[in-house]
């Protein structure tokens, strides 16, 4: 592996964790959803440091080629990004459906209507 991989490695993993920690002190990233990017990154730059690592592993796990288990732990990682999103979707569904179904039920008893919420001279 030549110098110049070794350098785009570390440095993109530097960027990655850049960019979520970033993210986060932006509040544009909670803490739970950056977790998993924070691994990927620091694992990205264990193994931009530590390349022998990754022939070690997959020798030790039997797989034939080192970058099969590359592929294999970044679709793993991705797979649980999208699992919990998946999760935190469905909750926010449940949610809005409640809300949802507590305004239709206050719209019905006649308490509060949408139209006495807008501004005089407003659309309808």
């Amino acid at each position: 592996m030549s110098t110049a991989s070794y350098v785009l490695g570390i440095v993109s993993a530097l960027l990655v964790l850049f960019a979520v920690i970033e993210l986060l002190r932006r509040r544009r990233l909670r803490e739970r959803h950056a977790i998993w990017w924070i691994v990927a990154g620091l694992l990205a730059l264990v193994v931009g440091i530590f390349p022998q690592i990754v022939d070690a592993v997959a020798s030790a796990l039997g797989v034939a080629l080192p970058s099969n288990l590359v592929f294999f732990v970044s679709i793993a990682l991705l797979f649980l990004v999208s699992l919990q999103h998946s999760s935190e979707l469905t909750t926010l569904e449940d949610k809005v459906r409640t809300l949802a179904e507590r305004v239709a039920i206050i719209e019905m008893r006649g308490d509060r209507s949408p139209e006495d919420e807008r501004p005089p001279g407003g659309p309808r």
